[in-house]
């Protein structure tokens, strides 16, 4: 995007503009393209269906990002939406379902989860959004890992808490099913030499929580939640 690009909206963007906004010719509107940043823009002409905007000024450039993945088991429709949009707003930079042995939940819409994650990012004014992949079996994922990233897996069976191991630089929380890794999963999972079993307390957590959980102690200790110097 750039300073006087004509950008046309349809589908759901341009409903929004048309039916709930409003807009008419001359109407600001704030958009974001997960590359260079905010824009503003105005609307140069409405249609029925569809919406052209003129680009003005960068408001803001794209914000940097973490680089932390979330690797979860789904779980069932209200709770993984929420884990997607939460995964969000902390400022994951990708998101990727695992499926493992005790996983209920197998086939995941992945449409309606990038929608998910477009809504939290307007919602919290966010000019990243998280990238969203198709879902791996958890011995494919292993078998292709990459070999500068650290994995964090929430281990039900224990671990060192997390917020005295999480360091910067490329990382991964891995979250199991409700059911947790069985034993076979568990050693495989210790086998892989960058990954590292950790607790994330002393309460028994559901999936979606862990998932929550962990992703805040990563950003509180090792991510961007660094605390501003007082003026």
């Amino acid at each position: 995007m750039s300073d006087g690009a004509v950008v046309r909206l349809d589908g759901s963007a341009a409903h929004y503009l048309l039916n709930v906004l409003r807009v008419k010719p001359g109407s600001p509107v704030k958009l974001c393209d997960n590359q260079t940043g905010e824009w503003l823009a105005e609307v140069a002409d409405v249609a029925k269906r569809d919406v052209s905007l003129r680009v003005t000024a960068l408001l803001r450039p794209r914000e940097p990002v973490p680089d932390i993945w979330l690797l979860a088991a789904p779980v069932k429709k209200a709770r993984l939406d929420m884990v997607v949009e939460k995964a969000c707003e902390l400022g994951v930079a990708l998101y990727r379902p695992v499926i493992t042995r005790r996983t209920i939940v197998e086939r995941t819409n992945m449409d309606r989860l990038r929608a998910q994650m477009v809504e939290a990012a307007e919602q919290c004014a966010r000019t990243a959004l998280p990238e969203i992949v198709d879902a791996v079996k958890l011995a494919d994922m292993l078998k292709d890992w990459p070999t500068n990233r650290t994995l964090y897996f929430a281990d039900e069976e224990g671990g060192v808490p997390l917020a005295e191991v999480a360091k910067p630089g490329p990382a991964a929380l891995l979250v199991g099913p409700e059911g947790g890794f069985d034993a076979d999963e568990r050693a495989a999972i210790k086998a892989l030499p960058q990954a590292v079993a950790v607790s994330l307390g002393p309460r028994i957590l559901r999936a979606e929580t862990a998932a929550i959980a962990g992703l805040s102690i990563w950003m509180a200790v090792a991510g961007d939640w660094v605390a501003q110097p007082s003026r």
